[in-house]
């Protein structure tokens, strides 16, 4: 599969942007195609952002708090253990 970046989405049609309120997954921790990773909140709504793929969750791109515009690389998930061994951060 190798690594897939999850993306800030537009969930509505004005949306430019959203913050993160919470990683509900920690960077090292698996995760389900679908599964909640993170809330996110944009114009005084929250909503949940699902992973698009399954695997482990890499690295957090964004920190909570922090408000980005849309298609803004939020996290980073990788297909297994053995491609998060080599998985090389980007920081975030």
């Amino acid at each position: 599969m190798g690594a897939v970046t999850v993306k800030l989405p537009k969930f509505g049609l004005t949306m430019e942007g959203a913050a993160v309120n919470a990683w509900l997954v920690a960077a090292g921790e698996p995760v389900a195609q679908g599964q909640t990773i993170a809330t996110i909140e944009s114009e005084k709504v929250e909503m949940e952002l699902p992973s698009p793929v399954g695997g482990i969750v890499a690295e957090h791109l964004v920190p909570p708090g922090e408000t980005v515009p849309v298609g803004t690389p939020l996290a980073v998930v990788v297909s297994d253990a053995d491609e998060l061994a080599g998985y090389e951060p980007r920081g975030g």
